[in-house]
């Protein structure tokens, strides 16, 4: 591996493996970000991990292997297909390099667990995407919550509805697949989002349903096409906190329209309302006891403009300082598990305890650089 990072002039160099259509949002965001250089990318197709190479000045394409192998890579970043997430994680880390991953950070929790207890052993970092959270949307809905302005949280309610991804996807089948579904799809921001507010998960309960056998693809050269469900897409569950506080959370590929909040927090002394998690920012609206109204807060935390890429920065920052990072493979793994214990609970009707943990991330300060440790 190469030297550690101890300034901002001596960037952590990345290795991308996955040049597909999410890679795009990173390397139009690194250019901006003085804490990180991309230096090699990989693909298991040689031309598009030349093509993505061809953007960056000096960056180059090389076979995995030697992505891994290289003494210009500190970090893997996994923008793999999710089956993948894991091998790739494995054979970073071997390689001595730190890792940050799309989400989710490995198939199951216990294959999660594993990649991070291979890090430990080698004394390597690991992060996980969503870093939405560490945009100004949620961290100014946490600067309000830390500053006490509801009070004692008390529950919250998350909402991510639609008909369903056959509508404008062309080939939408690997959402209703093993691994798909509303919850595993897009629960990831949304249980990243409450954990960041509200603290770890310790026990779920909650119920699903798959309402249709098949799909219709209703777009795109397969127009027309039926393909078969093989996920729940309807999953609505209630989370119980360490801390106390109830969260009601409705993930769904079966609801045409509704009027819901993304996510809403409910304490002592009046009620937040939080935007969209699977955005970085976002107007956030608080309700006071003592008034009549909601209110339009002004922007007080997280990291302005962030985009996909931050959470990246983020941990180049923790190295740096030799501070925790925020969107940390830990976090991923409990949400993971979150996720996996509600659809647990759904099949069995009982409620299942969460049996990883996490710390609640530190809160990022309004004005905050990722690369100014």
């Amino acid at each position: 591996m190469g030297d550690p990072l101890n300034h901002r002039d001596n960037p952590l160099r990345i290795g991308l493996v996955g040049a597909g259509q999410i890679s795009g949002a990173y390397l139009r965001t690194f250019p901006r970000l003085a804490n990180l250089r991309l230096t090699a990318v990989a693909d298991l197709d040689l031309e598009r991990a030349k093509a993505a190479a061809a953007d960056v000045p000096g960056a180059r394409a090389l076979a995995l292997p030697e992505l891994y192998a290289a003494d210009d890579v500190d970090l893997v970043l996994n923008l793999t297909v999710p089956a993948a997430h894991a091998e790739v994680a494995h054979a970073a880390i071997a390689a001595g390099k730190h890792l940050y991953g799309e989400k989710p950070l490995a198939a199951t929790t216990a294959e999660a667990r594993a990649v991070l207890d291979a890090a430990e052993r080698a004394g390597v970092r690991v992060g996980c995407a969503p870093d939405t959270v560490l945009g100004t949307g949620v961290q100014t809905a946490r600067a309000a919550l830390d500053a006490g302005d509801i009070g004692a949280p008390v529950a919250a309610t998350a909402f991510m509805t639609t008909p369903g991804h056959e509508r404008w996807h062309p080939a939408p089948e690997f959402y209703y697949r093993p691994g798909g579904g509303p919850l595993l799809d897009m629960g990831p921001y949304y249980l990243t989002a409450l954990v960041t507010l509200l603290g770890p998960v310790r026990r779920v309960t909650g119920f699903s349903s798959t309402v249709r056998s098949t799909r219709t693809i209703e777009s795109g050269p397969r127009a027309g096409t039926d393909f078969p469900v093989e996920v729940a897409t309807h999953v609505t569950g209630v989370l119980e906190h360490a801390s106390g506080a109830l969260s009601t959370l409705v993930m769904s590929f079966e609801v045409w329209a509704a009027q819901l909040p993304r996510i809403e927090i409910y304490g002592t002394a009046g009620s937040l309302s939080v935007p969209d998690p699977n955005g970085f920012d976002g107007q956030v609206r608080l309700f006071r006891a003592e008034g009549d109204r909601w209110e339009d807060l002004p922007v007080r935390g997280g990291y302005a403009g962030a985009s996909r890429g931050y959470g990246v920065a983020d941990l180049a920052r923790g190295l740096a300082a030799g501070t925790p990072h925020r969107a940390s493979g830990q976090l991923a793994q409990h949400v993971l598990d979150v996720m996996e214990s509600l659809l647990a609970a759904g099949e069995s009707g009982h409620a299942v305890p969460v049996t990883t943990d996490c710390e609640r991330p530190a809160a990022v300060p309004a004005g905050a650089r990722p690369e100014e440790a």
